[in-house]
């Protein structure tokens, strides 16, 4: 048995707060930056080179990459021969994000109800996903999730006699009616299988996933070939403008389902699509 205390987990949760909202992941980075000699919209290339100076200015000055600097989401791996002492896991968790948020000069955008509307003042609480995994160690991944591309998201529960070209059709869709919402080109997470809740974790996780990896299962993989192509068809473009670089990239991920159900959730990301990742 290892003994971790939770004075640890706060650091690394503060330090990930912010190294997520200051850097994005380098396969990110390069992506954006490719597209700039691939888009064909003259309005286009200039919009994605502008997004690759605001990019190196915040890596630069140190400043947030964008002024919505999120929902902290946190999804925790945590190896089953893991002790905690010290205190209360997710107070430290959540201590953590305040540190990160108020210590980094983050913007704090949480509210503690969602109808009263009063503002909790350091990011708080996170929305945190947890796993009982083998081994040792803790994962964690901070994943700070803006609301002007959180609000274009979409779940809807198809049947199972569903086709593989009407489950694409309806992430394009989703894709279609965000626009320039969500500050494209999007990053688009899509959950296939489990439940209602289930599928819409599957659509947050798969946004962590690095834009290089596509799903290892061919069927899925082709269908994130697909939805990319037929999404970077609408003529959105970079920040709505117009052109041919709308999504990014695609990520699916799947679980196994009921056999009269088959959902469908859609997480739409911005181009700033950010996540930090530490293993202790």
């Amino acid at each position: 048995m290892r003994e971790i205390n939770v004075t640890e987990i706060e650091n690394t949760v503060r330090d990930l707060c912010i190294q997520a909202n200051r850097f994005l992941p380098k396969s990110l980075v390069d992506c954006i930056g490719c597209s700039v000699s691939c888009e064909k919209s003259p309005t286009g290339r200039e919009v994605l080179a502008d997004l690759m100076k605001n990019i190196e200015a915040a890596e630069t000055e140190e400043l947030a990459v964008c002024q919505d600097t999120g929902m902290a989401v946190i999804f925790l791996d945590i190896g089953q021969d893991v002790h905690f002492v010290g205190g209360s896991l997710y107070d430290a968790i959540n201590k953590g994000v305040s540190r990160g948020y108020t210590e980094g000069y983050l913007r704090c955008s949480i509210v503690s109800d969602p109808i009263e509307r009063v503002n909790t003042g350091d990011n708080t609480p996170a929305v945190i996903h947890t796993r009982i995994v083998d081994g040792d160690k803790v994962s964690i991944s901070v994943c700070p999730k803006g609301f002007g591309s959180e609000n274009m998201s979409k779940m809807k529960m198809f049947t199972p006699s569903a086709t593989i070209e009407e489950i694409e059709n309806f992430v394009v869709e989703v894709v279609s009616v965000a626009g320039s919402n969500p500050c494209p080109p999007m990053v688009v997470g899509v959950g296939i299988g489990g439940d209602f809740e289930h599928c819409a974790y599957l659509a947050k996780k798969a946004l962590c996933r690095d834009v290089a990896e596509k799903n290892p299962k061919q069927l899925y993989a082709d269908m994130e070939k697909n939805i990319l192509a037929k999404s970077n068809k609408l003529g959105i473009g970079p920040q709505g403008f117009g052109g041919t670089t709308t999504v990014l990239s695609v990520a699916i991920e799947q679980a196994p389902t009921h056999i009269a159900g088959l959902p469908v959730a859609v997480n739409i990301g911005c181009h700033v699509t950010r996540h930090a990742h530490k293993v202790l």
